[in-house]
């Protein structure tokens, strides 16, 4: 499975990143970016529980292929966030299927660093997007 466009830059980018610190300045920059949901999206049908902070989720489909927002009360969060969302947007739902979170964020130089409790976050936010891809 081919990388969507994103997530080939986003990739590019923190393996070029000389060690930790710059990929932690790196990840804070692509949660900046993170395009804000409105507020009558930061709703409870929208959130994803099992992570320890906020985040809200949506998705739609567009010509077979998914495109998600998404939005947390916390910095490094919305940094790992949008990291997924870039590995993610633009794929079909079979394709969703097969993401492997801990290979991607392995790739990107970022797996050493989650925390058990922003591991199972992000996965729980991974999971809530494949369910809605059906």
């Amino acid at each position: 499975m081919s990388l969507p466009v994103a997530a080939a830059q986003a990739l590019q980018t923190f393996q070029d990143a000389a060690g930790w610190e710059q990929r932690a300045r790196l990840l804070m920059q692509f949660g900046d970016r993170l395009t804000a949901l409105n507020d009558a999206d930061k709703c409870d049908a929208n959130r994803v529980h099992g992570c320890e902070s906020q985040v809200w989720l949506v998705g739609e489909l567009h010509d077979g292929h998914w495109q998600f927002s998404a939005a947390s009360d916390a910095r490094m969060i919305r940094g790992l966030v949008a990291l997924l969302l870039a590995r993610v947007n633009g794929v079909s739902a079979a394709e969703l299927q097969q993401v492997d979170l801990p290979d991607w964020f392995n790739q990107l130089g970022l797996s050493r660093q989650l925390s058990p409790s922003r591991s199972n976050g992000l996965n729980a936010v991974l999971q809530r997007m494949k369910a809605l891809a059906g």
